[in-house]
């Protein structure tokens, strides 16, 4: 899968807080997610990232360079 900043993913497991869309902050060898019902954001090694992810619900336009 290929995964660009501000994509929303679902996790395979929920948030504590009840939620289980996250927005795709920064993509490397970590990954920054921001959780979109508490506003929790939490960094991830990527490998644990890949196997944590469901689906990419809505994926981030892509911008031109110029």
């Amino acid at each position: 899968m290929r995964f660009v900043v501000g994509d929303i993913i679902k996790m395979r497991k929920g948030h504590p807080c009840g939620g289980n869309e996250w927005e795709l902050l920064r993509v490397g060898m970590d990954v920054r997610l921001k959780c979109l019902t508490c506003g929790r954001m939490l960094l991830i090694e990527r490998p644990k990232f890949e196997k944590a992810v469901k689906e990419i619900i809505k994926a981030a336009s892509a911008v031109a360079d110029n």
